[in-house]
């Protein structure tokens, strides 16, 4: 009993909590003790709060996120300004964001240089269009000689990725926004220490916010006696700061260089339904194999580079074995939320805006902008099949909550809602036509599209486009579809809170 009670008291979520408690009773003497100098104070905080309202207005961020902190900055003047210094401003610095995007043009550079000509030019316009803006804008050309997997569970990804950690001779990159020890890691882990021993240069990025609730302080050390060398990205510090808002939330396995993954899954037991956590845990991912995977090397090691301040050869990690009869285009993609280009959003707009049939959402959250709700809206009165399943089982009841507040102007448009009856959808694809997919990391919500460094892979006429379709109709038979009928039963109260929720999104 004392152990469990000095573990519990010592973990670094329970330390992290008493001083931003601290650090809260600190700011609330120091206000309380400015009674004496009240109105100097005041007519601080107002005329504070009147030039970060005018920044805000003017700034690039997205119009919703401008709104959710113009309302407390006007309602609260005294200490609305004083909340979004705290919270809300960029403090990545000028610094971090120069330096990550040096990397980043580095990175481009070297893709720009060893991959090859695709041909994806002679496809028709809507398609060199759209990879054209993944290439310029995210540095990520598209590829050939590369073939696709879909991975429709959590399960079936991590047996493959089992079977090609084995195989590896070379190198093995992971990046994972959650590991937690159990059968999945504790199973990834074991292979990993082999590979060690072989001589296999292992490397490892994780989430220190991702991780926080997973993993025990100094874990990067632990990993570092074992041989494996390991990052933390954007170690938490208990201070109060909006810095820890951005986070790595990207899931990258790179084996040799010749196969990677991606997609919604990390490295924990609920993800492969080995611990029931919000019922039924439904994901995805997606395995490449040949040319394209060079790319996810890329966002590997620029990441590794900014983390460690150090400059990889990155030609040296070119894959080797190329796929030649493979079919179709393949780009994979990251999002960098320092940059100022909402990139996935963006992907995912030109994929809704150009669907001529149907198009096919999986996500975890649906929290959307003006501009996506219209996107979706319009193509559905345009007479377009749009889908979306969402959860039915939450992860988060509030998120969940903003989720349902988006539901009816979408169903009265003619969007086809279905929340996922077994419990949880953490996957995130799209797919229209018959001829586009995409699987990655990138939610439907603002943390994803703005404010975390994502990937994804985007697709062109490649096998696995339909089987990204014929998965999304499995799903769906086992989802219970929201008709407006059930959605104007719900009460008044929790329509109001629902709107109020709805507001303040973006800050979620």
């Amino acid at each position: 009993m004392i152990r469990k009670m000095m573990r519990f008291l010592t973990h670094r979520v329970v330390i992290t909590a008493v001083f931003i408690l601290i650090q809260l009773f600190l700011l609330l003497c120091i206000v309380w003790n400015l009674n004496n100098y009240f109105i100097y104070f005041y007519a601080f905080s107002i005329t504070l709060s009147f030039f970060l309202a005018l920044a805000i207005i003017n700034n690039k961020s997205n119009a919703a996120y401008k709104i959710a902190w113009l309302i407390p900055i006007l309602l609260l003047p005294v200490f609305g300004g004083l909340l979004y210094l705290v919270f809300g401003s960029d403090r990545t610095g000028r610094y971090i964001r120069n330096k990550m995007g040096q990397i980043g043009s580095e990175m481009a550079a070297v893709v720009e240089k060893v991959s090859v000509n695709s041909g994806i030019e002679e496809m028709p316009p809507d398609v060199v269009n759209q990879s054209t803006y993944i290439s310029r804008w995210a540095f990520a050309p598209p590829y050939k000689n590369t073939s696709t997997e879909y991975l429709p569970m959590g399960e079936i990804k991590f047996q493959r990725m089992v079977e090609e950690l084995k195989k590896a001779e070379k190198y093995i990159f992971l990046e994972y926004f959650i590991i937690q020890e159990g059968k999945m890691w504790n199973t990834i882990l074991s292979i990993l220490r082999q590979k060690v021993a072989e001589g296999v240069d292992v490397r490892l990025i994780y989430d220190d916010m991702g991780c926080i609730m997973t993993l025990p302080t100094g874990y990067n050390k632990t990993l570092e006696k074992m041989g494996i060398k390991c990052r933390i990205f954007n170690p938490f510090v208990p201070i109060l700061s909006s810095k820890f808002n951005t986070r790595d939330h990207r899931k990258i396995c790179v084996i040799d260089g010749n196969v990677g993954f991606t997609g919604g899954i990390n490295l924990a037991d609920e993800y492969i339904n080995e611990r029931e956590k919000h019922g039924h845990w439904k994901d995805t991912a997606i395995m490449l194999k040949g040319e394209a995977v060079f790319s996810l090397t890329a966002m590997f090691l620029s990441m590794w580079d900014y983390l460690s301040q150090t400059k990889e050869d990155y030609k040296k990690y070119y894959p080797t074995k190329l796929e030649r009869n493979a079919q179709g285009f393949v780009q994979p993609f990251t999002d960098n939320p320092l940059d100022d280009e909402a990139v996935g959003e963006t992907v995912y707009l030109n994929l809704i805006n150009k669907a001529k049939c149907y198009v096919y959402i999986t996500t975890p959250y649906l929290i959307l902008d003006g501009e996506t709700i219209k996107a979706l809206t319009t193509a559905a009165k345009s007479g377009i099949d749009v889908r979306i399943i969402t959860p039915h089982v939450p992860d988060k009841w509030y998120v969940h909550a903003v989720s349902r507040a988006h539901y009816e102007v979408l169903v009265e448009a003619g969007v086809k809602i279905f929340e996922y009856t077994p419990g949880f959808v953490h996957a995130k694809t799209f797919v229209v036509d018959d001829e586009y997919a995409v699987v990655g990391t990138i939610n439907l919500d603002y943390r994803s599209l703005y404010l975390h460094f994502e990937c994804a892979v985007w697709m062109y006429q490649t096998p696995c486009v339909t089987d990204v379709r014929d998965d999304f109709f499995k799903t769906q038979q086992i989802s219970q579809p929201i008709t407006l009928e059930k959605i104007k039963k719900v009460s008044s109260l929790r329509r109001l809170g629902r709107a109020v929720l709805r507001v303040f999104a973006p800050l979620m």
